[in-house]
């Protein structure tokens, strides 16, 4: 059973988000017709990829700590208003990141993992 890790509260510098699409598929018979399926009503494939400027090495610590936690056992992280959709004013932006009754999944249901792990950049 997956649990959801809180995400250390680091507020990002940067935010890309990618809300997802529904999966289908389109069909096209020899004669022409064509055929729509929906395979679900959640999207698929969120992307979220979050910046962090300027942070100390102890707070990097947090987020490769978060990672380890999150993809040794596959649970999903956890973002509240004190993280990953600090700073975002419109409170429907909010709920595609985190839920507001707290369980860390999306509005649809959906919970999120690392595609890879954390990149990190000192200068």
């Amino acid at each position: 059973m997956t649990t959801a890790q809180p995400f250390p509260n680091i507020k990002p510098s940067s935010r890309n988000f990618n809300p997802g699409t529904y999966p289908s598929r389109d069909f096209e018979s020899l004669d022409g017709t064509k055929t729509h399926l929906r395979y679900g009503n959640k999207r698929v494939n969120a992307t979220l990829t979050l910046g962090f400027a300027n942070i100390t090495d102890g707070d990097v610590g947090l987020i490769l700590d978060n990672y380890d936690d999150v993809m040794s056992v596959y649970d999903y992280v956890k973002f509240t208003d004190a993280n990953g959709s600090a700073g975002i004013e419109g409170a429907t932006l909010r709920k595609e990141i985190h839920n507001v009754a707290g369980t860390g999944k999306t509005n649809l249901g959906l919970n999120w993992r690392y595609s890879g792990p954390p990149s990190v950049t000192s200068t």
